[in-house]
């Protein structure tokens, strides 16, 4: 393979070959250099130990007992690994041994992916050699995430493997090899031994995918989504079709479609929107005109998405968006609406998540069967950006408390409160702009009062 790689990359290579030692790039590299995408990170695997490694680079550290050495680099380090094998997995996360190992083919067999356990080793100027035994370039081309060996056993010594199989898909749009996906689906259970926080970064970054609908669907299927979002599973099959009603798909159908269609590409808020009516089957109602009613749902969903975000540790910054998104999913869409409608649905939204609340209820409206485009939806945004333009509390007037007592030559006390809200009151109800020199001259009507 021809490949112009970046001066640093080149240089590393060459200090290990001039040292009589083998180096070869590995892991997802290898693999988007295949696949001619831009790389941001790199990986080398070398038959130098620790020690050796450290005295090529006095620059690099060593801090773990997993063999990798990092060397230093804008913007992220490059990390070279000896040789290894592995034992025992009694943790189904690590190894409770690591050996140095002999040779590459034995390092790259204890990988998880065909497609990641591929090796590039320098031949010439430019020129590199594409080492594949396992087949990935195959997997490659039939768009295919296989699992090195034995599925069963790469899936018992590390459970995070199962839901990397269903990120690297979601990432790629691959599909996951039958027998992968197989082996998948009997040891789902396992993935409970894996820490939370992990869990959740995977799952978050197969929703920050190119196709996060196309990954949750994939983790349906591989039966992981049933442990570790057993509420959300429990939407399928819950009827919304009804008279009256705009839905054409049960409730987890319709979530999943709500989730193709949100046009944000934040993570939390698409799984705000995967999970906004996940306390439907909760509150479902039948009426003797056979319509169906879920009334308060979005208090019950609200419920569960505490929990869910407590499970799945997320921080508090994910969580509180992710709960307002979801408490406040249900608002109406009129334009009869007055402004103090509108300026209460900010408050309670907030205006740091009111363009990711839009966006949830695009992918809402779109994932139940409505048409793409809505006047009233666009004609709602127009008037948040507008009623935006006035005060949402005193603190936001263009006068405070020391304007007050210099106009009126009044001490501190109740009185300034109660002149700011009166003035603030004028200003809501746009009797008096919010200027300064226009809030100034009012203040003066007060000394006759």
């Amino acid at each position: 393979m021809k490949l112009d790689l970046p001066e640093p990359v080149d240089y590393i290579l060459e200090e290990f070959e001039k040292s009589g030692f083998e180096i070869y790039i590995v892991g997802g590299a290898v693999r988007d250099l295949v696949m001619g995408k831009i790389l941001y990170d790199w990986d080398f695997t070398t038959n130098a130990t620790p020690e050796e490694m450290l005295k090529l680079f006095p620059e690099a550290y060593y801090t773990n007992e997993f063999g990798m050495v990092g060397i230093p680099n804008d913007p992220r380090p490059f990390e070279i690994t000896t040789f290894r094998t592995e034992h025992g997995y009694s943790d189904s996360r690590r190894p409770d041994k690591v050996s140095w190992g002999k040779s590459l083919k034995e390092d790259l067999k204890r990988r998880d992916f065909t497609i990641n356990a591929m090796a590039l080793r320098k031949s010439d100027k430019n020129t590199y050699e594409l080492i594949d035994h396992f087949k990935g370039k195959s997997d490659l081309a039939k768009k295919l995430v296989r699992a090195v060996g034995d599925p069963q056993e790469r899936f018992s010594e590390d459970a995070l493997r199962m839901m990397r199989a269903v990120r690297i898909a979601a990432e790629l749009d691959f599909k996951i090899e039958e027998k992968t996906l197989n082996a998948i689906q009997a040891n789902a259970k396992t993935i409970e031994r894996i820490s939370k926080e992990r869990v959740r970064d995977e799952l978050l970054k197969t929703l920050a995918s190119a196709h996060p609908y196309e990954g949750i669907i994939l983790l349906r299927e591989s039966n992981l989504l049933e442990e570790l979002i057993p509420e959300l599973e429990k939407t399928f099959g819950v009827e919304q079709k009804s008279p009256g009603r705009h839905h054409i798909y049960d409730v987890g159908t319709h979530s999943l479609m709500a989730l193709k269609y949100c046009p944000s590409t934040d993570p939390v808020v698409r799984f705000a929107t995967l999970i906004h009516d996940i306390g439907k089957p909760q509150t479902f109602k039948k009426m003797p005109n056979g319509t169906l009613t879920f009334y308060n749902h979005e208090l019950v969903s609200t419920r569960i998405a505490k929990r869910i975000s407590e499970r799945l540790k997320f921080s508090k910054k994910q969580s509180d968006k992710l709960i307002k998104l979801v408490r406040w999913h249900q608002f109406t869409v009129d334009e009869h609406q007055t402004d103090s409608a509108l300026r209460r649905f900010i408050r309670h939204v907030s205006t740091d998540y009111l363009a990711d609340m839009l966006d949830l209820r695009v992918g809402d409206r779109l994932g139940g069967g409505a048409t793409e485009t809505s006047w009233r939806l666009e004609e709602f945004k127009k008037r948040l950006v507008e009623v935006q333009k006035q005060p949402f509390s005193i603190t936001d007037l263009k006068i405070d408390g020391k304007d007050v007592m210099q106009e009126l030559n009044i001490n501190p006390g109740p009185t300034v409160g109660q002149v700011l809200k009166t003035v603030f009151e004028e200003v809501v109800d746009k009797k008096l702009p919010n200027e300064k020199k226009d809030l100034l001259a009012r203040l003066k009507s007060f000394k006759s009062n």
